[in-house]
């Protein structure tokens, strides 16, 4: 297998990120794809009491461990396989199991912070940012987390306030200057999902 195709999929909490991912495999017909959450390499806090592990912001820059992601997608681009970790959204730390991951012919990093570390950035072959209007993620996550992952309202919109919204300004809104495709997402994300499968329908055959 030739070297793998790496895309970075960054935007705010809720902006679409995987619902223009899943866009774009099933458009282009693309099946041999990894694609991994960045929310996954979340810091090890097992050191941490709980009290301590629900006060740390998961959306500042230094909440990821990008280290051992790095090297991860360094070993993934070689040919490699990883034992990927597992963040426990139970436990607000690092889970005991991980996930034996094998490079394919195209890898996807999909997460509101991938673009932030520059080492991370300069492995990608394609930078892509989804931006959303703040309302609308706002409405998406409510609808998500209180739906999912049975959140009360009142604590969804806390977060948002106090953490969310002031944390995308101040870091995740900024990288949108190293994409090298910006995909708006509020209404509709049609013309640059087709832009994007043509363009790796085009690498399909170089890919293999």
């Amino acid at each position: 297998m030739k070297k793998p195709y790496l895309i970075i999929v960054a935007g705010g909490s809720a902006s679409g990120k995987s619902t223009v991912v899943k866009a774009i495999l099933e458009k282009s017909g693309i099946k041999d794809c990894l694609t991994i959450n960045q929310d996954d390499y979340y810091k090890n806090q097992d050191h941490m009491t709980m009290e301590e592990r629900l006060l740390v912001n998961y959306d500042h820059p230094l909440s990821i461990d990008n280290d051992v992601l790095y090297q991860d997608l360094i070993s993934l681009l070689e040919g490699k396989t990883i034992l990927k970790p597992i963040y426990d959204y139970k436990n607000y730390t690092r889970s005991d199991q991980t996930e034996t991951i094998e490079p394919k012919p195209i890898i996807i990093l999909e997460g509101i912070l991938s673009l932030t570390d520059k080492s991370i950035r300069n492995l990608a072959d394609l930078k892509l940012y989804v931006e959303s209007d703040d309302d609308l993620r706002l409405i998406r996550r409510i609808k998500r987390d209180v739906k999912e992952r049975g959140r009360s309202l009142d604590s969804v919109v806390d977060q948002y306030l106090n953490t969310v919204k002031p944390m995308y300004h101040k870091y995740v809104k900024p990288t949108k200057r190293y994409a090298d495709m910006i995909i708006p997402n509020d209404e509709a994300h049609q013309k640059a999902v087709d832009v994007i499968v043509g363009m790796l329908k085009s690498k399909k055959e170089e890919l293999k």
